[in-house]
């Protein structure tokens, strides 16, 4: 079998291969998409290999192109459209033993790929750096996993999306050829492997710049009516001389899904929580009565990190905790073009209702202020769903949508060319993560 002839090239590399613990490495959070879940049920590796070493992974890659066996890199798992759901079995490439923080200096950090994003906050923070983005799931997210499948977030408003320049440094990459090379990517050359599902290249390292730290409160702002609350959070974003890292709105009924903030947030009202840096909180006050908004909840920075953490009631967490209640419930990933702005939003709230609940995040976009959203859906049908994108795209909006396991129709539209180029490159027998591109599916197996 070609598997037992794979498993004699490993030596000492770590591997698993009883079937239960292999199903649950082959998995991760597409379970929100109720049009992911049956398209890939049933989708597992054969093995799981946990190399501990950029040398490990050199001869996994080697014996997987020897023995055409298809391999998919893993992090944590915390993606949402089946990433690192393997299409055709063979070797899942869990890439968490390697933790290595390479080093950290003022402005820069260098770290193996399978480094949780806390930790190397935890660790920039001691010389006065943190980093400039993460997802909501920052504490177990691994560096690598958030380059290949993630897309911005916390620190969003101040910084912009991973994939803008300047966000992402240089990655280290090993090729999956008989004899697998290591290839160091730096500058715009990131873009090859940045967001590409782990289909060119195993990321090895990753080098990302810093933001200055600062000592961040968390606040909760409620509002009697959601598009004053919209545009608080609108006119927060633009207050360039407010240090900021999250501006998140809820449109009721959302926060009834937040059960250990209720007491924090009125019924019927609609909040904006916060991350504000605390040297800008005393300008806060004031807009908030602009607004006519209340401040419900504030916990200093000293706190932080101790019981409740805001920004995990935010991005994709949200979605979670709704979840949590009510399992029918899905969502959108949407931008909205700056150009028609909250009148748009607006638009939108009114015309779905409590069908498609408004969660916006802002976010900045070429220079911009943007409002981004994560809406959540009441799901009835899929032909429904389809429904709602629709209008959301023939109204102007960009929807990155979290409903399907091709990259192209993931939100890109099309493949970048050069991602293409660099995958004939480093992936010549089509090994990696086969079946996510369409582009790529009629030569892969």
């Amino acid at each position: 079998m070609v598997i037992d002839s794979f498993l004699n090239t490993l030596d000492n590399i770590e591997t698993i291969t009883d079937a239960q613990q292999v199903a649950k490495l082959s998995q991760d959070y597409h379970t929100f998409s109720p049009v992911l879940v049956p398209q890939l049920a049933g989708k597992v590796g054969d093995i799981v290999v946990r190399p501990a070493n950029e040398e490990e992974v050199i001869k996994v890659a080697a014996a997987c192109a020897k023995y055409r066996i298809p391999i998919t890199v893993r992090g944590a798992g915390t993606g949402n459209y089946g990433q690192c759901v393997p299409l055709h079995g063979g070797v899942i490439l869990d890439m968490t033993k390697m933790q290595n923080i390479l080093w950290v200096k003022p402005g820069v950090a260098r770290v193996e790929a399978g480094v949780k994003l806390a930790a190397l906050d935890k660790k920039a923070r001691e010389i006065g750096w943190e980093m400039r983005m993460s997802p909501s799931t920052y504490r177990t997210a691994t560096i690598a996993g958030f380059v290949a499948g993630g897309s911005g977030g916390i620190g969003s408003i101040q910084y912009g999306l991973l994939g803008d320049r300047g966000n992402l440094l240089a990655l280290k990459v090993v090729t999956v050829e008989d004899a697998p090379r290591v290839i160091e990517l730096r500058g715009d050359d990131v873009q090859k492997v940045n967001h590409a599902w782990g289909i060119n290249g195993i990321i090895t390292e990753v080098e990302i710049p810093l933001g200055a730290a600062y000592p961040w409160a968390e606040v909760i702002v409620t509002f009697a009516d959601f598009m004053t609350a919209a545009k608080f959070g609108q006119s927060l974003a633009q207050a360039d001389g407010i240090m900021k890292k999250l501006i998140t709105i809820f449109a009721s009924p959302i926060p009834q899904y937040f059960h250990p903030l209720q007491s924090y947030i009125p019924e019927g009202t609609h909040p904006a929580f916060l991350l504000v840096a605390e040297p800008s909180l005393e300008l806060l006050p004031g807009l908030v009565q602009q607004y006519g908004g209340q401040i419900t909840y504030q916990k200093p920075a000293q706190e932080a990190g101790k019981g409740l953490n805001l920004a995990e009631f935010t991005w994709n967490h949200t979605t979670l905790h709704a979840r949590n209640v009510d399992s029918n419930i899905t969502y959108l990933q949407s931008i909205i073009p700056p150009e028609k702005g909250l009148q748009l939003v607006e638009h939108l709230y009114h015309h779905f209702g409590d069908e498609v609940m408004m969660h916006l995040e802002f976010i900045r976009m070429n220079g911009a202020v943007v409002p981004a959203a994560l809406q959540l859906v009441r799901y009835t049908t899929e032909a429904r769903l389809n429904e709602i994108i629709r209008y959301h795209e023939d109204q102007g909006v960009f929807i990155a949508n979290p409903h399907t396991y091709i990259i192209e129709d993931g939100g890109r539209k099309v493949i970048d060319p050069e991602q293409l180029k660099f995958k004939e490159l480093v992936d010549p027998y089509g090994l990696m993560n086969p079946g996510k591109s369409k582009v790529l599916a009629h030569e892969e197996r």
